[in-house]
């Protein structure tokens, strides 16, 4: 039976999607079941930052996760997973900054309706997305951000990549947090980042 591996990603995040794009590698090579849910960089620093009611420039930012939620809500989440490599293809590989455009080509592509962009301007669906940003952030703390990766009864910030590790290599290091999963005490390990993601 594959093991469920349950991850948490803010689309316009481009270390959620380095690292995104690894777990679907491992599903290759290692007998794993990935389930996606949204959260959202808006919920955990909107303290910080304008409502996204009354600025352009965070409203932008918050549309992908909730058109996320959208997909989620009338789809189910079996088609989150779908949205998210299609939205997040457009956004970091192809570099479409313009986060509503790059949902309804995402939402185009999937054969979805456009009506959830237009959900996804509003906070019509915020609530769902706040419970599915607060069950991630709840099993690894405040103080972090996405991805959420959480399997084993473990859940982990990260792993933080710049680079996408394909086949053995990237079962190899999902072995290593397994490992590392294994000791309740085990919180850390951290260096500066030298280099901005690569998708290639």
């Amino acid at each position: 039976m594959a093991e469920r591996v349950d991850f948490w990603f803010d689309p316009v995040c481009p270390f959620a999607w380095a690292t995104s794009r690894w777990i679907r590698e491992v599903a290759e090579v290692r007998d794993i079941d990935v389930v996606w849910h949204v959260m959202s960089l808006g919920v955990l620093n909107e303290e910080k930052n304008p409502s996204p009611a009354e600025d352009d420039e965070q409203l932008a930012r918050w549309i992908p996760s909730r058109a996320a939620t959208a997909v989620e809500l009338k789809h189910g989440e079996d088609e989150v997973g779908a949205f998210y490599t299609a939205v997040g293809t457009e956004i970091h590989n192809n570099g479409n900054k313009d986060f509503a455009d790059a949902v309804a080509k995402a939402l185009r592509e999937l054969d979805l309706d456009l009506e959830l962009l237009e959900q996804a301007k509003t906070d019509v669906n915020d609530e769902a997305m706040r419970a599915s940003h607060q069950d991630g952030i709840s099993r690894v703390g405040q103080d972090v951000g996405t991805p959420v990766v959480a399997f084993r009864g473990t859940a982990f910030f990260g792993p933080v990549i710049t680079r996408i590790p394909r086949g053995e290599e990237a079962g190899t290091l999902f072995d290593a947090s397994v490992e590392l999963a294994k000791y309740p005490y085990f919180f850390e390990l951290k260096r500066s980042r030298t280099e901005k993601p690569v998708f290639d």
